[in-house]
C-alpha cells in the first residue's frame, strides 16, 4: 500500500538538483527528466507527450533481472504479480528472446539482459507540484525525508575535465569497409535498411556518474534524459527518441530517421534545418522505418487505428537538428502492457527494414554487443500505463570494471555515402565525447 503526500515546490529546477544529489545513496536509481523546467533550444517540448517533467525512483523492495532468455515473459510475470509501479530497462539484446537470434560481439559493460525494480520511494514533479509515493511507509519516514533534500546545499557543476583518452572499436578504415558490406546486402535485396553502429570506449577508467550526468545534460537539454544505476552500473542518457508510450487505451511511438549538424549562423543553421527537411535521403530512411513501426503497432492495435500522426517533422536540440515522426495505435483494455512492448521491440529506427534481416546482418557486422544501448529505460504503472525512451547519445560506465562506454549510428540505405555516415556517427558523438575528453 502506498502512503502518498503532495506538496508545492517554490524552485522545481533547485529542488530537482537536490532530490538528484540524495538520490546517489541508493544502489538502485531511475531518474527521468524531461528538462521541460529549464531553457533551451529543445523545439521538441510541446509535443513529447510527457506525463510528468521529472520522476526519481529509488530504494528497490523487490526487483528482477534476468537474461534474455524469456526475458519478456518473466516481465509479464512480475509485473502482473507486483501490480506497482516499476521502473527499469530492456537491452537490445532482448531481440534474441522476441526472435530466434543470438549475441555473441564483445561485451565490456556486463550490463544484465533485462533489470526492474519496484521503488520504495517515488517522487513525480509536474511543474510546481510534487507528489510522493512511498511503499510501507513508517511515521513521518516522508517528512523526514523531505526536510534531508530541502536542506541539502546545491552543488555546482564543476569545470574539472575528464581527460579520458576515448578509442573507436571500429577504426575508419574498417567502418568504411563494412558500410560497403551492408550497401552489397541492400543491392542484393537482403534488407533496405540498417541502423549500423559502432562503439567508443576506455579501460581502466573512473569518472564520477553523476557529474558526468549534469554536464552531458546541460549541453544537450533532451526531452529524455536519464539517470540509471543499477548497482554498480550506470547509465547516463541524453536521448531525444521516444521508444513507446501507452495513456490509457492509446499508443505513442516517435521514431527518428534523419540527423543534422547544427551551425552558431542563425541563417545557416536554418538553412541546415530546411536541407535536412528537404533531403530524400533521410525522408526514405524515416518513411521505411514509420512504415516498420506500424507494422509493429499493428499485432496489438485495434482494427484500422493505426495512424501517422507526424511525418518528418523536424526539431532542434542543443546538438543537431532531428527529424521525428509519431505514429498512434489504441489497443483493447485486456492487452498486457508487456505484450504491447515484445511485439514492438527493438525500436524500429535501431534495426533497420525488413526488421529480421537487419538484426541478423547488422550483428555480423558490428564489433560490440550493444547491450543496453539502443535499448530502452523507463516505467510502467498500476494502472499498466507506460512510457519507454530508446537509449541512444548515451554514456554507460561499469564501474567495477572500470570500463566507460558509449556508441553511436546512422542509416545505411541505398544511397548511402560511407564517409558521410561515418561523419554523421562523429555528429552524434560530439556530446559524449564533449564531456569525457580534456
Amino acid at each position: 500500500m502506498r502512503t502518498k503526500q503532495f506538496h508545492t515546490v517554490k524552485h522545481p529546477e533547485v529542488f530537482n538538483n537536490q532530490l538528484l544529489i540524495w538520490a546517489q545513496q541508493f544502489d538502485d536509481v531511475v531518474w527521468l527528466d524531461s528538462n521541460t523546467l529549464l531553457g533551451s533550444e529543445n523545439t521538441y517540448k510541446e509535443q513529447n507527450y510527457a506525463s510528468y517533467d521529472t520522476v526519481l525512483a529509488v530504494d528497490a523492495f523487490t526487483g528482477i533481472q534476468t537474461d534474455f532468455v524469456e526475458g519478456f515473459t518473466k516481465l509479464k510475470e512480475y509485473q502482473s504479480h507486483t501490480k506497482d509501479w516499476i521502473f527499469g530497462y530492456l537491452t537490445y539484446d532482448l531481440k534474441n528472446d522476441v526472435e530466434r537470434l543470438e549475441s555473441h560481439n564483445f561485451d565490456g559493460l556486463q550490463f544484465p539482459d533485462l533489470y526492474f525494480f519496484q521503488p520504495k520511494k517515488l517522487f513525480l514533479i509536474k511543474g510546481s507540484t510534487l507528489e510522493i509515493q512511498y511503499l510501507n511507509c513508517v511515521d513521518d519516514e516522508i517528512e523526514s525525508d523531505l526536510e534531508t533534500i530541502l536542506l541539502i546545499q546545491n552543488q555546482p557543476e564543476e569545470n574539472t575535465l575528464n581527460n579520458i583518452h576515448i578509442k573507436p572499436r571500429t577504426d575508419k578504415k574498417r567502418y568504411l569497409k563494412k558500410v560497403d558490406t551492408l550497401l552489397q546486402h541492400i543491392h542484393r535485396g537482403n534488407l533496405y535498411e540498417a541502423n549500423f553502429c559502432q562503439e567508443f570506449y576506455s579501460e581502466n577508467t573512473t569518472i564520477d556518474p553523476l557529474e558526468t550526468y549534469r554536464k552531458l545534460n546541460a549541453i544537450s537539454r533532451p526531452p529524455f534524459a536519464s539517470f540509471l544505476k543499477c548497482q554498480d552500473k550506470y547509465l547516463i542518457s541524453a536521448s531525444p527518441e521516444r521508444y513507446i508510450k501507452k495513456d490509457q487505451d492509446r499508443i505513442i511511438s516517435q521514431p527518428i530517421k534523419g540527423t543534422s549538424k547544427r551551425s552558431s549562423n542563425a541563417k545557416e543553421d536554418e538553412q541546415l534545418k530546411n536541407n535536412l527537411f528537404l533531403d530524400p535521403k533521410e525522408r526514405s530512411e524515416n518513411v521505411m522505418i514509420v512504415d516498420l513501426v506500424r507494422n509493429d503497432l499493428s499485432k496489438t492495435a485495434l482494427r484500422g487505428s493505426v495512424k501517422v500522426e507526424a511525418l518528418c517533422d523536424i526539431y532542434t536540440f542543443q546538438q543537431v537538428h532531428q527529424m521525428i515522426s509519431t505514429v498512434s495505435s489504441r489497443v483493447a483494455a485486456q492487452t498486457h502492457p508487456v505484450d504491447i512492448l515484445k511485439s514492438t521491440f527493438p525500436m524500429g529506427s535501431m534495426t533497420g527494414a525488413p526488421k529480421i534481416s537487419a538484426m541478423e546482418i547488422i550483428e555480423e557486422l558490428e564489433d560490440a554487443k550493444r547491450g543496453l544501448y539502443s535499448g530502452a529505460v523507463g516505467y510502467i504503472t498500476p494502472e499498466q500505463d507506460f512510457d519507454f525512451s530508446v537509449v541512444i547519445r548515451s554514456i554507460l560506465y561499469n564501474d567495477s570494471e572500470k570500463y566507460v562506454s558509449f556508441s553511436v549510428g546512422s542509416a545505411i540505405t541505398t544511397k548511402s555515402d560511407p564517409y558521410k555516415e561515418y561523419e554523421e556517427c562523429l555528429i552524434k558523438a560530439k556530446a559524449m565525447r564533449k564531456v569525457l575528453e580534456a
